[in-house]
């Protein structure tokens, strides 16, 4: 009987080899997954401004397309499109980064004061509620939260010696990947037939699973760069009109929360309203219990509205796999990881639709 199972398991082994190596499309699409993981995970590093710039030129593609559809010739489009890219990009660097700065300095500023006024609150707990919290509880509680706010404090400091660095890297981005976005553009189909006769012959099934990756993706970056955009805008004149704190720097929380579904959201609630209590406080009128409605609403009209509307035939994936991709390739990349978890996801969901099927041994 032990021989018998020993048999079936060998036929089984020699039966699963037999279906697909022969199967050059399977080998080949293997061979182009492990190869291209293997250099995005260990030349990431080295060459992130050529990975930023694949990936930008990608997402300007689908606005050049447009408009080669529309008899526009290609190469006009490539120069409207990346006119149009690097005015967004001024905007961002020179308007909204010096705003978004600032106010986060003056945040950064007010920080001891409100720490301070927090520990003062904190410290009447006993008072009011001595059944529960002691004053001895307290005191322990805030040398903690002491002693952490310092170890953050020495860690900013120690990551602002690097500071030269990291400007000098932003320099480089800056001038290389405009650069390489509009060659990368330009160029594009004279690249494709150059990396083309890297690839093996039989790129059937790759081709079919870059299709469906490539619907889905941009459905769900054109979805997601207009939900950025209307979020911080709607957040911005609410914040403003409601004179809130540091409008235009959670407003820009607001928007970028959406990039990490579920959990951005979460996060951003404690910046929201913490700046709206200690402006204003929870009694102290009713303009924090705007700020609350206000930001309820806003919540409200990006999950029920903007979602549905924007992402109906974008990325179809549940919510417990989106969340296990962000933990996994945030763990593998950090924040690029974070961000382009669903991407990724998108990916390796398509791949595992169009892999072929084995029947199991019936003999």
């Amino acid at each position: 009987m032990s021989r018998q199972t020993d048999f079936s398991n060998l036929n089984f082994v020699r039966d699963f080899f037999h279906r697909f190596l022969p199967d050059s499309q399977v080998v080949s699409l293997a061979i182009i997954l492990c190869v291209g993981s293997i250099l995005i995970y260990y030349l990431s590093g080295v060459l992130m401004p050529v990975f930023a710039s694949v990936i930008l030129a990608y997402l300007l593609e689908g606005l050049v397309s447009k408009a080669e559809r529309r008899s526009v010739p290609r190469v006009i489009a490539v120069h409207v499109v990346f006119f149009a890219f690097l005015t967004g990009l001024g905007f961002i660097l020179f308007v909204l980064g010096p705003m978004v700065s600032e106010q986060t300095v003056q945040l950064v500023q007010r920080i001891p004061e409100m720490v301070s006024s927090a520990q003062t609150q904190i410290m009447h707990l006993p008072e009011v509620y001595p059944e529960f919290i002691s004053q001895d509880r307290i005191r322990e509680i805030m040398l903690s939260i002491q002693r952490d706010l310092l170890i953050y404090g020495q860690n900013i400091i120690s990551g602002s010696a690097q500071s030269f660095a990291g400007l000098l890297a932003a320099i480089i981005y800056l001038f290389l990947v405009p650069m390489m976005v509009f060659f990368l553009m330009k160029d594009k189909e004279l690249l494709i037939d150059w990396f083309a006769q890297f690839f093996p012959k039989d790129i059937t099934l790759t081709l079919r699973v870059w299709q469906e990756v490539d619907s889905q993706i941009a459905n769900y970056v054109r979805g997601k760069f207009l939900e950025v955009f209307i979020l911080w805008a709607v957040s911005y004149l609410t914040f403003a009109v409601l004179n809130l704190n540091y409008a235009m720097l959670l407003a820009v929380l607001m928007g970028l929360s959406v990039v990490i579904p579920y959990v951005g959201a979460t996060l951003v609630t404690f910046p929201v309203l913490g700046v709206a209590y200690w402006q204003w406080g929870v009694s102290g009128g009713d303009e924090f219990m705007y700020v609350l409605i206000a930001y309820s609403i806003i919540q409200a009209i990006d999950g029920v509205v903007l979602v549905p509307l924007l992402f109906s035939e974008a990325v179809n994936l549940h919510p417990i796999a989106i969340i296990v991709a962000i933990l996994f390739f945030g763990g593998l990349w950090g924040g690029w990881g974070v961000f382009f978890a669903i991407p990724l996801a998108t990916l390796v969901k398509a791949v595992l639709t169009a892999w072929p099927r084995t029947g199991l041994i019936t003999e």
